[in-house]
């Protein structure tokens, strides 16, 4: 019997080994807390693949959110024609609403 029966190689073990290391890594450091070293490397192939997923969804998630969430709220000071910086306008119509305690009557 080859020794590839079972998939594994001389060649592709180390890469094997480095991607299960990761993976456990990941789950451990991004699990917020909730799963240890132990706890991944005897979990079965299937759920761990499982959790890893799920956890690479939710921060891929998350991470989406945050850049579209700054790139709604990003304002350019920087003319690019003149490479100057403009002073950003504000509201004047009204300042003394923001004055309405008595005390500055």
């Amino acid at each position: 019997m080859d020794s590839r029966f079972f998939g594994l190689t001389l060649t592709n073990s180390a890469e094997y080994r480095k991607n299960l290391f990761t993976q456990i890594h990941n789950i451990v450091y991004h699990g917020n807390g909730g799963y240890d070293f132990g706890t991944i490397y005897n979990m079965p192939i299937w759920l761990r693949k499982f959790t890893f997923k799920q956890i690479d969804d939710y921060i891929k998630d998350v991470n989406k959110k945050t850049q579209q969430a700054q790139k709604g709220g990003k304002k350019n000071l920087l003319n690019s024609k003149t490479g100057k910086i403009s002073a950003p306008k504000f509201n004047k119509s009204n300042p003394k609403k923001f004055l309405k305690r008595s005390s500055y009557k």
